[in-house]
Parts: structure tokens; sequence; C-alpha cells
């Protein structure tokens, strides 16, 4: 898959829903199907660790093929901001995530983020990244 193709995939909101089945996240307002783009927002609803979430994200940074970022505008977190970035890979493409996250309540959400919070949003990274290279086509056989 080539860059462009993987960052308009990883920015298609319902790709986003269907590679998060699991946690029943949906689109509920804003740009709720297709590409958001730059200086847009979707807030999402979802269960997370058996409890249910809102939370509005908005598009803040966005180069395209090779990046954007997407920043927690209002929800749990005290601050949350995710940068996708896509590079060319031989006849790939490599896709890097870097989340940057502090959860709210002080000391007691500073243990949150080391016992639970960051292996469970790394699984929900992988999760969604497994899903996306799936939506890849098959490669052709060039024999």
């Amino acid at each position: 898959m080539s860059p462009q193709e993987l960052f308009d995939l990883s920015r298609n909101i319902d790709a986003h829903v269907g590679s998060m089945t699991k946690s029943r996240e949906k689109a509920i307002d804003g740009v709720t199907t297709g590409l958001i783009s730059e200086g847009e927002q979707v807030t999402w609803q979802a269960w997370h660790l058996g409890v249910r979430f809102r939370m509005t994200s908005r598009i803040t940074r966005m180069e395209a093929p090779a990046s954007f970022t997407d920043e927690q505008v209002r929800g749990p977190f005290k601050y949350l901001r995710h940068t996708h970035e896509f590079r060319q890979d031989g006849s790939g493409t490599l896709m890097v995530d870097t989340v940057e996250f502090a959860a709210p309540f002080g000391a007691l959400g500073r243990l949150l983020e080391k016992l639970v919070l960051a292996r469970y949003l790394q699984d929900l990274i992988e999760t969604r990244n497994g899903f996306l290279v799936g939506q890849a086509p098959p490669a052709l056989d060039k024999r």
C-alpha cells in the first residue's frame, strides 16, 4: 500500500469504526463518515475498560501524505495527542504512531497511566493498524 493510500485509510472514519468493533466505537458528531481533514473534528463514543466514553478530537496538523495529528478537544484524558506518520519503505509503507497522553487525577492518574493505560492504548493502536493493513489489496504475483 502506498503512503497516500495508507494516509487516507488512516483518516477514514468508516475504517476507524471497522477497526474498533470490540469497543463498539462509533462516530456520533462532527465528521461521522468518510475522510476527516485538518481543522475538522469528530466525537467518538465507545466502551473501554468497561466504561462508556465520549471523546472529541480535532485534526490539528496535516501534511499529506506524510503525516497528520489528532488531539483530544474534550474527553477522558487530561490531554491526548496522536501523530500518524507514513514513510515509503521499499515497495510498501512504514506506519509510525506516536501517542502522547496524560490521565487526569494527579498521582492516581499517573499510576493508572503506568499500570493500565499505556499498554491499553498500545493494544488499541496495534489492533487498529492490523485492521488497516488487512484492508490492503493482495500483492500481485509477478511470476
